[in-house]
Formats: C-alpha cells, sequence, structure tokens
C-alpha cells in the first residue's frame, strides 16, 4: 500500500471515531466572570490571566458564546440539563437551604448522561440549583416554612440528610456549598449529601476584609472550617484530589469533572497567597485567583498524563457583577463588560456574552477563533456527540451539537438556526444572525435610572417600543433600536420567539 494512502485511511478512521471516542471532560464554570475580565478577550485588561490565555492558544476561544440566562441558579440549570431554565417560569435565584431542586427526578443530566456511557463524575464547588434540607421533623423546609435567609436556615436541622443534591442528579462525587459560598446565609461545606461539621457560630464581619469588593456577605451561620478566604483553594485541592485517585485507580475509565469556582462573585476574598498579586485591587486579585485554578487543574492534568485525551471547557455563568463593574471602572480603569453594553442581569450582551475557551489537544486546532453564536446549553448535546449517546426527545431540548465547530468542520454555517436569551425577571430575547430582538423595554435586569448605574444609561432612540431590536453587526454596542425601522424583522423574531416558548424546545 503507497504510503499516502495508508495515512489517508488512518486519518479517515481517525475522523470517523470521534463520536465512539471517550475523552475524560473538563468543566470549569467561573462564577460572574466577564468578557473583559480574560486577557485574550480584553486587550485592555488590567488583569493578567496566562493560563487562560495559554489554554486559549492551545485551543478554540468562541468570541460570541452566551450563558443560558445572566444570573446562577438557571445558567447552571441550563448546562446541567440542556434546556433553557426559562421553561421553568422560575425566577430569581436560591440563596441559604432554599429549594427544592430545579432539576425534577426523571430529567436526564449531562452527569448522569455521561455516567451510563462509563464515566465517573464528580462536581466540586458550588450546586446552586436548589437541594431539599429537611427541619426536625424530616420534612423538607420549603413546605414547612415561608421564612426565608438566615431564619429558614435556623428552621432547617443540618444534622440530617440532605435530599435532591447532585449526588441524586447524576453526580457520583460532590463537596462544595448549596449556594454562592461566601454570600448566602449558610457558610459550611457539603460532602456528598450532608454537613460532616456543622456551624457553631455566626459570621463576623469585622474579622472579614473590607473595601469596595467585600460587601455581598450576609449573615449567616459559619462551621468552624469554613473559611472565607480559602474557599476556591478548598474546591482546586477537592478536584485535584479526585483527579490523583481517579488516575491511580480506574487509569481506564474516563472522567467528567464539573469545578465549580467560587471566583470571581462578590465578596473578593482572595486567598492570602494570592492577595497583592495584580494591580488592580482585590478584585483583580480574584480573578488572577480564578486563573491560577485554571494553571493548578492544567498542571494535575499533565502531571498525571491524561491532558492530551482531556477535553478542557472553561467559561463563566453570566457577565460580570454590577457593582464589581462600576469599581473596576473607576478605580483600575477596567472594564469586565468589554467591550459590551450591560451587565449581570441585563439583556444587553454584558449580562450573557461570555468567555468560553474550549481545548482538546490533536482534535481542536491550536489558536482556532469562531465566531458561531452559542449557549453554555450546548454543552450537553456536544458531549452527547463526542460519547456517541443519542439524545431522548424529552432531553436537552435547546442543545446543539458543537462538535463540528470544534473540530473545524462546521466553516461559516450556522450550528444554531436562533439562540434565546433570559434575564432574572424572565424577560426574553432572541438572537438570529446580526439580529437581536429583545421582547421587553429596557435591560431587563439592572435599573439605570439611579444611583451608579445612571452614569452609564444610554438614550433611548425608540423610548414608545414595546421591545428592541439591534444589528449586532452594524451596531455590537446596542445603542440604537430598530424597532420602527424593521418592523417585519421585529414581527419576524417575535413570532418566532412566541413560537419556541409554546413549543417547549428549540432543537428539532
Amino acid at each position: 500500500m503507497k504510503p499516502f494512502l495508508a495515512a489517508l485511511i488512518v486519518l479517515l478512521c481517525c475522523r470517523g471515531s470521534f463520536a465512539a471516542e471517550t475523552p475524560n471532560i473538563l468543566l470549569i464554570y467561573a462564577d460572574d466572570l466577564g468578557y473583559g475580565d480574560v486577557g485574550c478577550y480584553n486587550p485592555e485588561s488590567k488583569v493578567p490571566t496566562p493560563h487562560l490565555d495559554r489554554l486559549a492558544a492551545e485551543g478554540l476561544r468562541f468570541t460570541d458564546a452566551h450563558s443560558p440566562s445572566t444570573v446562577c441558579t438557571p445558567s447552571r440549570y441550563g448546562v446541567m440539563t440542556g434546556r433553557m431554565p426559562f421553561r421553568l417560569d422560575y425566577r430569581g435565584v436560591f440563596t441559604g437551604v432554599e429549594g427544592p431542586c430545579l432539576i425534577t427526578p426523571d430529567r436526564l443530566t449531562l452527569p448522569e448522561m455521561l455516567r451510563q456511557k462509563g464515566y465517573e463524575t464528580a462536581l466540586f464547588g458550588k450546586w446552586h440549583i436548589g437541594m431539599t434540607f429537611l427541619d426536625r421533623d424530616g420534612k423538607p423546609v420549603y413546605e414547612t416554612s415561608n421564612a426565608r435567609g438566615m431564619e429558614l436556615v435556623r428552621h432547617a436541622d443540618l444534622s440530617r440528610r440532605i435530599l435532591d443534591g447532585p449526588l441524586d442528579r447524576g453526580f457520583d462525587h460532590f463537596f462544595g456549598t448549596a449556594c454562592c459560598p461566601t454570600t448566602d446565609w449558610l457558610y459550611a461545606y457539603i460532602d456528598g449529601d450532608h454537613i460532616p461539621i456543622l456551624p457553631e457560630g455566626t459570621r463576623d464581619r469585622d474579622a472579614l476584609p473590607m473595601h469596595p469588593w467585600s460587601f455581598d456577605c450576609r449573615p449567616g451561620v459559619v462551621a468552624p472550617d469554613f473559611d472565607f478566604e480559602q474557599v476556591d483553594l478548598v474546591f482546586l485541592e477537592k478536584s485535584k484530589a479526585f483527579l490523583e485517585e481517579h488516575i491511580a485507580n480506574h487509569p481506564d475509565r474516563p472522567f467528567f469533572l464539573f469545578h465549580s469556582a467560587q471566583a470571581v462573585h462578590l465578596p473578593s476574598f482572595p486567598a492570602p497567597s494570592l492577595q497583592g498579586k495584580t494591580e488592580a485591587g482585590p478584585h483583580g486579585d480574584f480573578i488572577f485567583e480564578f486563573d491560577h485554578i485554571v494553571g493548578e487543574l492544567l498542571q494535575t492534568l499533565e502531571r498525571l498524563d491524561v491532558a492530551d485525551n482531556t477535553l478542557i471547557l472553561v467559561t463563566s455563568d453570566n457577565g460580570p457583577e454590577a457593582p464589581t463593574v462600576i469599581h473596576m471602572r473607576n478605580d483600575y480603569d477596567h472594564d469586565g463588560a468589554r467591550p459590551w453594553r450591560g451587565m449581570k442581569r441585563d439583556q444587553w450582551e454584558g449580562g450573557h456574552r461570555v468567555p468560553f475557551i474550549a481545548r482538546w489537544p490533536g482534535r481542536i486546532a491550536p489558536g482556532s477563533v469562531s465566531d458561531q453564536t452559542i449557549c453554555q446549553t450546548d454543552i450537553m448535546h456536544t458531549c452527547a456527540a463526542i460519547v456517541g449517546f443519542e439524545l431522548p426527545d424529552d432531553a436537552a431540548e435547546d442543545s446543539f451539537n458543537l462538535l463540528p465547530v470544534l473540530l473545524g468542520e462546521q466553516g461559516a454555517t450556522s450550528v444554531r438556526p436562533y439562540t434565546l436569551h433570559q434575564t432574572i425577571r424572565l424577560d426574553l430575547a432572541i438572537r438570529r444572525g446580526p439580529w437581536k430582538y429583545l421582547d421587553h423595554q429596557g435591560s431587563g435586569g439592572n435599573n439605570y435610572s439611579r444611583g451608579l448605574l445612571k452614569q452609564y444609561a444610554l438614550p433611548e432612540t425608540a423610548p414608545e417600543a414595546p421591545g428592541q431590536l439591534y444589528n449586532l453587526e452594524t451596531d455590537p454596542g446596542e445603542t440604537t433600536n430598530l424597532y420602527f425601522e424593521h418592523p417585519e424583522m421585529v414581527r419576524e423574531l417575535k413570532s418566532l420567539l412566541d413560537e419556541t416558548r409554546s413549543a417547549g424546545r428549540s432543537r428539532s
């Protein structure tokens, strides 16, 4: 056989076997990390992110990637299920011991799908999709009390088994927190389905750092082993220990590791070992800490000799927090939302267009850049394609297969016919090509008519319009509402939005 023919046969066989391969999958999920916080997305960033920049240089950087929502709880639901969270009709986010889990027991999840294909699955960090904490009589606290916050935490019997958490939704291992680790009333780690070290005291605000990024740390009960400045490094050590143990004991079994970071959600409490590492203050150091975590996980994969067979995905649950953006702009000339309008909670691009980097050595061409419009709900269908899982009709209803894009086979053809967006208030929007239609007035989230956000309010070019229409190709800053100039496009996109809302799916 001629050499070139043999090489061609090998190449074709390899390309045809992608769906049958079982690479390890590492999903690193940041909290409130903005598009402009990462150096490879923003050359004017004041925070060095060498490990994220390296991943992009060695893999694929998406420039038009979106979180399922503009806030964390619904976005995480979208990632875990491949379904847009607005279909739940749930508004807001969970705090403390609120529940129940938004993922019903009958719904296929990303980790359960991978587990059915032989993967060992683990989640370390923030869950935030709801759990069932029980009261002293063994009944769900959300059924026996109308309290919220600290009062609801005190109503729970924290010594009891916690139901409907990650172990009940497809994960073999879990160590982390129910909600935002250093924000939400309950400051204690959950190991699997129980709290191993129960809270004994309450948060002492005087013992914590004080700066413009240190608020949003609510009063709460605190376990003796819970150090507010070490949370992310605790999660990191758990992920590294899992990798060590898995490779030592199950070297032939693929793993799915979901590392769900606290960084860079307020309050910005970087570990003492990482404080002062940037010239952009405590929040700059916190962004640096997230990049450090990415680097440590990369180094662990390389040391264990599994990096070449691991697909790494790094992204964020929504855009940067409003107070963070304001203070970072004013104090350090760093813009976590750059170059987009809006920030966390907003329907404008800054609220949900986020970094999304993929690396898969030997599969994804180094230094690739894609302008495909994608959503994090697509992770599930993409993983299904990689492992050869046939998705049922009642799963991943808003998930599309990005594997051809990862492999450089898609070209200019769009994977998605359109993309849906939602806010914390369940205001909806739809994007098709350059056209974006917002089915509401205003931001859909933050109030720009008062306070510090007022300085960022833009003139309304169509104040009487009930919705907003932008052409992101000619107006990426969403400055000119074309609602009245293109009524046919408004009708078309609104009809499509209403249609997909009533259909319960966007994937055909």
